[in-house]
């Protein structure tokens, strides 16, 4: 199995969101102008070897003491972006998350119940000062959710096959809320409700909450090491999603059952391999 440094990689994707210098005041800005000129800015490994650090003591941290200074950065048409880690508000989340995920007893004994309770409690009373707040990353285990693929073109995705791989898309924030609407438009009207349309409705709904020039990432990030090389150059999702909406449009539903076909056999192979020995 591929390693970066002594860590395996986890299986994870990521929609991340850089916003301009612009959206952050001051002393923030301040802040991320002065790292941004950094030359060892970290990348996501570094961010993922941090967090697994803190599971190894015993009774394990899962959320930092002290909020994450650190952030990714990116240059869009000569414009400065910033994604902060948020690594502290990230951990409280995915806290949350992690009774839907796992048995009561695996779950037990990785994280004691006492120590769980004393996170949510810290987390209430932080949430309490801080009603606004929102991280700029979300993360998806052994899957991308197939309503990320709404916000990106296939002529927006990049594949690099470097070690370690790297398959992402990168588009504009105004595409991306415009992609979201069309998107929900077509869905309601040609499926209904349900789970594509919640989820779509929901990261639309986030999407809301950034600078408008702002920048939207769709990054592989692990899962490049659970698909073959060959299967990963040809993996277009974004564009059989595409394909599929257009075809909701012109009310051909044939053709958008053949593209939902291929993405469920994709994504099906990747999920099946969380079980796998």
């Amino acid at each position: 199995m591929p390693k970066v440094s002594s860590v395996t990689v986890p299986y994870a994707s990521y929609l991340r969101v850089y916003e301009p210098l612009a959206a952050f005041p001051e002393p923030e800005r301040g802040h991320w102008a002065r790292y941004a000129r950094r030359r060892d800015l970290p990348s996501y490994q570094d961010e993922l070897r941090r967090s697994l650090a803190d599971l190894l003591p015993t009774p394990p941290v899962p959320v930092p003491v002290h909020e994450s200074g650190d952030a990714f950065v990116v240059e869009a048409d000569g414009v400065l972006c910033v994604c902060p880690w948020r690594t502290r508000l990230r951990g409280w989340q995915a806290m949350g998350e992690l009774a839907g995920q796992l048995p009561a007893p695996v779950l037990d004994a990785v994280l004691p119940p006492v120590l769980r309770r004393q996170t949510a409690a810290d987390y209430e009373r932080w949430l309490a000062r801080n009603p606004d707040a929102r991280p700029w990353i979300r993360t998806s285990t052994w899957q991308v959710p197939l309503h990320w693929f709404v916000l990106v073109s296939d002529d927006e995705r990049s594949y690099t096959k470097a070690d370690p791989p790297v398959l992402r898309y990168r588009t504009p924030m105004v595409q991306a809320r415009r992609r979201v609407a069309r998107g929900l438009k077509t869905l309601r009207e040609a499926l209904g409700e349900g789970p594509l349309v919640d989820g779509l409705l929901d990261v639309g709904r986030w999407l809301e909450e950034f600078h408008p020039r702002s920048l939207v990432e769709l990054d592989y990030g692990g899962l490049v090491h659970a698909v073959p090389a060959d299967e990963l150059g040809e993996d277009h999702s974004a564009a059989d999603v595409a394909e599929g909406i257009e075809a909701l449009r012109d009310g051909d539903g044939e053709v958008a059952g053949e593209a939902y076909a291929r993405l469920v056999e994709r994504w099906r192979a990747v999920r099946d391999l969380q079980f796998a020995n």
